[in-house]
Order: C-alpha cells, then sequence, then structure tokens
C-alpha cells in the first residue's frame, strides 16, 4: 500500500497530475493501483539546494518495496523520468524520499495491514 505525499512550489500542474502520479507509481513499484494514495500539494513555498527556483519534493512510502538502496535506485530512474517529463523541471530540482513500512504501521478496515 504506498503513500506518495508530492509537494511542489509550481502554481500549475496538470489537472490529471494526482492520477498520472498513482499510476506511475503503481507500475514503478509493481503495486495495485487501487491501492496507491497520494497527495499532492502545489503553490507551496519551498527551497531545494538554496534555491526557491521551481522545484518538487515526493516521499514514498510503502511496504516491501522500498527498503533496499538497490530497490531505491531503481525506482527513482523511474520518478525521475516521470516527473521531468511531466512537470518540465530538470532532475536537479526533484527530491525523493523512500520511507519502508511494516504491516502493522498501516491501518485499514478497522484493523492493521497485517491482519488483512
Amino acid at each position: 500500500m504506498p503513500f506518495l505525499d508530492f509537494d511542489t512550489n509550481l502554481q500549475c500542474i496538470p489537472e490529471d497530475f494526482a492520477e498520472k502520479l498513482c499510476a506511475a507509481a503503481a507500475s514503478i513499484l509493481a503495486k495495485p493501483k487501487d491501492r496507491v494514495n497520494a497527495t499532492v500539494r502545489s503553490g507551496l513555498s519551498m527551497v531545494i539546494g538554496g534555491s526557491s527556483a521551481p522545484c518538487a519534493q515526493l516521499v514514498i512510502s510503502s511496504i516491501g518495496v522500498v527498503g533496499t538502496a538497490e530497490q531505491n535506485k531503481e525506482h527513482s530512474a523511474k520518478f525521475f523520468e516521470f516527473l521531468t517529463k511531466e512537470l518540465n523541471l530538470g532532475q536537479d530540482r526533484i527530491i525523493l524520499r523512500y520511507h519502508p513500512l511494516e504491516p502493522w504501521q498501516i491501518g485499514k478496515n478497522g484493523t492493521v495491514m497485517t491482519y488483512l
């Protein structure tokens, strides 16, 4: 069950960006699309690398697929390809952060994912 938190200082992002991000993440992380959750925030006050030039940050949290450097290196290449294409940003203006989750850390349907 991936969770995506996307922040950017861009004022205008494509209207269907959240849906495209979910679809891309499902493909990249090999998870069912109906399990991907995304929050997209634009027009924020942000600084990356000391500059407030257009930038974005994506936090990816998931069970079982973001726990190693090897996994995240592969994921990063694909997320950067998607984000640079969709947002017309250079790779140096995008930051990705990965957070591995355990099933007991996610509550759903009155229990936790461990029991679903």
